[in-house]
């Protein structure tokens, strides 16, 4: 897996082109040089967690032929206050749509995310506490 990030030369906004091809916009709060006209790089460090666990979650889901339909995380972090500011606790808040899902299931696709699979917590259980939780809203 590659990528490349480049300085747009303006403020501190940088664009990531993936390995896969895609382009990503990056920037700064106005406090530290940017424009706040785009995502700064730790929430995109966020970002890239919450697709990787709810990823993980909807194959497990659909591997155990769970009629699941729809699958959101909300993550809440917190940061040390001094450089280099590592994620020190992230709350990861599961909704689980679907016909008939059975809670154990669901949370156990989320504890094998957490515990095996995602590889984004993985990393950042070095530093932070990572908690996750779950409610299941019924398919209409």
């Amino acid at each position: 897996m590659e990528c490349s990030v480049r300085w747009t030369g303006e403020g501190m906004s940088f664009i990531a082109e993936t390995g896969s091809g895609h382009l990503v916009t990056m920037d700064g709060a106005a406090d530290g040089g940017g424009r706040n006209l785009a995502p700064r790089p730790m929430e995109m460090v966020l970002v890239g967690t919450g697709g990787c666990a709810a990823y993980d979650v909807v194959l497990i889901l659909q591997r155990g032929r769970h009629q699941v339909q729809g699958c959101s995380v909300q993550l809440i972090a917190e940061r040390a206050p001094d450089d280099p500011k590592v994620f020190t606790r992230i709350e990861m808040q599961f909704t689980v749509r679907g016909k008939a899902l059975n809670r154990d299931a669901v949370v156990r696709a989320a504890q094998l995310s957490h515990e095996k699979y995602c590889s984004a917590t993985a990393m950042l259980a070095k530093t932070a506490e990572i908690t996750h939780s779950v409610q299941i809203v019924e398919a209409t």
